[in-house]
């Protein structure tokens, strides 16, 4: 008879193993929300980072349109046509007028 009462025994839970299961969950939960926080700071700073070298990258384009717009300038392309390769402004008798 001894037997059936242990075995009523084993199948309560005990209040240890309750602690145990609770104290599992909550380290688990704990332990998935601050994985949570190191993602969401991890993907701040690479926002930082690309908006950074989106800035960046808006500022050598703004360089490129000025040099672009130096190296068109018409005061230039006078200058490398009378000095590099020789050429004059035309006379009267060297231009023709189209109707």
């Amino acid at each position: 008879m001894s037997t059936p009462k242990t075995l009523k025994n084993i199948r309560k839970p005990n209040a240890t193993v309750i602690l145990i299961i609770f104290m599992t969950i909550f380290l688990t939960e704990l332990l998935f929300f601050t994985w949570c926080r190191v993602q969401t700071i991890g993907a701040g700073y690479e926002i930082s980072r690309e908006t950074q070298r989106h800035q960046d990258l808006i500022n050598f384009q703004n360089n490129l349109k000025v040099e672009l717009a130096r190296l068109k300038s018409p005061e230039r392309i006078a200058k490398i046509a009378k000095n590099q390769l020789g050429l004059i402004t035309p006379t009267q008798e060297q231009m023709m007028i189209i109707p």
